[in-house]
Parts: structure tokens; C-alpha cells; sequence
């Protein structure tokens, strides 16, 4: 088994419940490996924090049942415990569902109900929720967020229908709430949660909740040992951005570059005033670029490196944050700050979001993803967009298919991506377990562009 935990929307608190069961069963003595349904970059962070493995991305439509199953087994080895938070409602999303994961990796469900505000209608829900039963038997289990106090929770336990465990609750208090801004919770990297609110949570867990029946339901059943993989020199050093303006990425995909023959090296470009020596490309992944803008812009030393890097042809791939930091500018909160002007366009932060959505690109060139015609799987989630662009020599704007999604006219499509040379920056989180290959295509790229 392993144990995906639900929720009836989103806002009903799954995600702190999840982190305080993950911690409740390590204080347990129990090894917990953390998996996050859909494509979010931010739960997995909190979840790797807490749980001290790194959480993986289970998603079966960018990267099929196979995948999600196989990367479930060999990650849950070693560990005490499997546990998936879910995304939004149960249901939501039909057959990409945290449902139809459950459903399609043999999961236990527990469902995370709001209790503000009810008693025993929640007995209704709970029953329809299992009932329902779409993509997956129902579910196995109940957990009530916000309860008011033991009485409350009586009432609500006794609504339960027969055949779903009440599993316990968390009680309603303001301090177990997790900082959020626009793209939802704040990462792991910022420090929204301390050792003493994982305790504060991990003790409600344990105080209130049957934290020994959670665990049995946990308890890891789809398990693959790794196969020994023998040691070899790499073929390429690849700089990869890590610091709190860059921390968006599938951790799937940074493992695969390393198995197809990558070595990845960290750097900031917030603080670090020269890219690592030695190094063969640059991969640039998401996350808040706009929210540091000033810290980035003030960095002119590395400004400045990138730009060269972009200008001598050198292979260079970014993703929505790093898109942004290439352009000459962004502006948010009626600021602007000066990015690396290693591509003609300048970005906005809105105060609405831009653009959510699963996404299939299919390149229109050969390019350091694979050849023409190639197509992966993504996510687009940002509110920064492309407000100004201008024609240049070499340089070629949505160039990843985006007209598929966009019914537009060309001049009023939104820009999406950019290529320039051996740079390539895309809005679009692709996912590499999309596209078999994909991996050793761009190591194959990069070795060869760097002679």
C-alpha cells in the first residue's frame, strides 16, 4: 500500500495535514518517502524539508501509469512509509485525478474534511465522496481539519458512514497556517516553517489523530530496489541555478540528467559573482525571479556572465523564472529592475495570474530538447508575462508549438517561448519522463556544442 491523502477542495487543509502526519511518523521512528500528485514544485520542497528524502512529482499525464508506478516503487524503497499528498478536490481533474493516481498506484485515501462551521453535515459529504467512487472505490479514511474542540469532534466522528475510519483530527488554530503568495504556499528555500512548528504539528498530529493505524495504512507495498549503477566520469558539467529565486524542478528530471551523464553544479545567481568553472551548459529552473528581482538585478557580475554565455552560442535552457531573468527587464509593484538583456523582451509581474494549464509542446526545430516534430509534456502556472519583444537577428519567439493552446492571432499571441542560438526559454515546466530519450538527447546536445 501506500497512503495518498485528499482533500474535498483546495484550502481544506490537506497540505498541513499531510506535513504533520510526515512528521508525526518520523517522530515515530518511521521513514517516510513523500511523493506530490500533479505538477506543484512547492509541496514537494516542504515535504523534502521535513521529511529529509527528496519528494518526487507523481503525474500520470505528463508521464503515463508506467512511469508514476515505477517511479513509486523504486523511491519508496527504504522507507517506512509512502505517502502522497493529493491536488485540489479528490475528484478534480477526472482521469488526472488524485483520485484516479490512488486508483492507478493502489493507494489508500484518507479525505481531509474543513470542519469549520458543521457537525453532522459532514457525514453528507463524507458519503458522497465515497459514493462517488469515479476513478478509484471510494475512499478509506477521514481526517477533520479545524475542530473546535473534543465535543465538536464527537459529533463529527458519529456522523462518519460505515465503511470509512475516522482517523482523528487537527484542532482549529491559526499557527499551524502556512505563509502563501502568488503561486500558493511559500518554498521550503524561504523558511515559512521552523523545527518548532513541525513539532507544535507533529505533537497535534500525535495527540490527536490514530497516528498507528495512518502508519499501517502507509506502509509501502509497490517497492523496487535500484538497480547498482556502476560509477563513471561524466560527459558534461552542467551549472544548475539553486538558490531562493530558482528552486523549481522535477527532481525526476535532475536524475535523469545525471543518469544519461550530467554533473550537476549549484550556483546562485542572486549572490555568486562568477558560474562555476568548467562548465559545459546552464539550466535555469522557475520560481520567483520577480519576488528578487532587486538582489538579481544588483548582482551585475553575474548579469553579465549570462549575457556572454547567451551571445556566444553557448547551450543555455530556462524554465518561466529563468525565462524571466533572461529578458532586459522585469517590473512588479511599480518597479523595474534591469534581468541579464540576454534576450529582447522585458516581462511584467500581473496582479492576476497569467496563464495555469497543462501543456504538450511540439518543436518546430531540431533544438537541445530533441529533434523537429519531438513533443513533450509540461505545466504553465505563472503571472509574469512578455509585455514587450522586439525582432533581432537569430532570435525566434514560440517556437515549442504554443498555437496549439492558443486560438489568438499572431500578433496578439502571448509569447511563450524564445530561442536565440543554443538558448532556449520556455514558460512550460516539461517534464522529461514525457518523452523517452529526452535526457540523453540534451547531454548529447550539450557535449557536442561545447566541442
Amino acid at each position: 500500500m501506500s497512503l495518498m491523502i485528499a482533500g474535498t477542495s483546495s484550502g481544506s487543509g490537506k497540505s498541513t495535514v499531510t506535513l504533520g502526519i510526515m512528521a508525526a511518523l518520523i517522530k515515530n521512528g518511521i521513514t517516510v518517502q513523500p511523493f506530490k500528485a500533479g505538477p506543484d514544485f512547492i509541496d514537494p520542497g516542504l515535504h523534502t524539508y521535513i521529511t529529509g528524502r527528496v519528494s518526487r512529482n507523481l503525474d500520470l499525464w505528463m508521464c503515463g501509469e508506467e512511469y508514476v508506478r515505477e517511479c513509486l516503487a523504486l523511491n519508496s524503497s527504504g522507507a517506512g512509509a509512502a505517502v502522497i499528498e493529493g491536488v485540489m478536490g479528490l475528484y478534480d481533474g477526472g482521469a488526472r485525478s488524485s483520485a484516479a493516481l490512488a486508483s492507478s498506484v493502489g493507494a489508500k485515501v484518507i479525505l481531509v474534511v474543513d470542519a469549520y462551521g458543521m457537525a453532522e453535515s459532514a457525514g453528507a459529504i463524507i458519503k458522497g465522496f465515497d459514493e462517488y467512487g469515479e476513478y478509484g472505490s471510494g475512499i478509506d479514511g477521514v481526517i477533520f481539519n479545524r475542530v473546535g474542540s473534543e465535543r465538536h469532534y464527537d459529533r463529527l466522528r458519529d456522523s462518519v458512514p460505515e465503511g470509512v475510519e475516522a482517523l482523528g483530527y487537527l484542532p482549529r488554530d491559526a499557527s499551524y497556517s502556512i505563509p502563501e503568495r502568488h503561486l500558493g504556499l511559500t518554498t521550503a528555500e524561504e523558511g515559512p516553517i521552523d523545527r518548532s512548528f513541525i513539532a507544535s504539528l507533529a505533537g497535534a498530529v500525535r495527540e490527536h489523530m490514530d497516528i498507528k493505524r495512518i502508519a499501517e495504512l502507509a506502509l509501502p507495498d509497490l517497492v523496487k530496489e535500484p538497480e547498482e549503477s556502476k560509477e563513471a566520469s561524466p560527459l558534461v558539467r552542467i551549472a544548475i541555478a539553486r538558490d531562493r529565486a530558482f528552486c523549481f524542478y522535477y527532481e525526476d528530471n535532475l536524475d535523469m540528467l545525471k543518469s544519461a551523464g550530467a554533473e550537476l553544479v549549484p550556483f546562485s545567481p542572486m549572490s555568486d559573482k562568477e558560474l562555476p568553472p568548467g562548465i559545459d551548459g546552464i539550466l535555469l529552473g522557475g520560481g520567483y525571479p520577480e519576488v528578487h528581482a532587486e538582489e538579481l538585478s544588483n548582482n551585475r557580475e553575474m548579469l553579465g556572465n549570462i549575457r556572454e554565455w547567451v551571445t556566444e552560442g553557448r547551450p543555455l535552457y530556462a524554465e518561466c523564472g529563468g525565462l524571466v531573468y533572461l529578458g532586459e527587464s522585469v517590473s512588479a509593484d511599480s518597479r523595474t529592475h534591469a534581468m541579464t538583456g540576454a534576450l529582447p523582451f522585458s516581462c511584467e509581474l500581473l496582479s492576476r495570474r497569467a496563464a495555469l494549464g497543462y501543456r504538450e509542446v511540439e518543436l518546430s526545430s531540431p533544438c537541445m530538447l530533441g529533434p523537429e516534430g519531438s513533443k513533450l509534456r509540461g505545466h504553465e502556472f505563472h503571472y509574469s508575462m512578455v509585455r514587450e519583444n522586439r525582432d533581432a537577428e537569430g532570435v525566434s519567439y514560440n517556437v515549442m508549438g504554443e498555437e496549439a493552446w492558443s486560438q489568438s492571432k499572431e500578433s496578439q499571441r502571448p509569447v511563450t517561448s524564445v530561442r536565440y542560438r543554443n538558448t532556449l526559454a520556455s514558460y512550460t515546466h516539461l517534464h522529461l519522463g514525457s518523452r523517452p530519450g529526452a535526457a540523453t538527447w540534451i547531454i548529447n546536445f550539450i557535449k557536442e556544442m561545447s566541442g
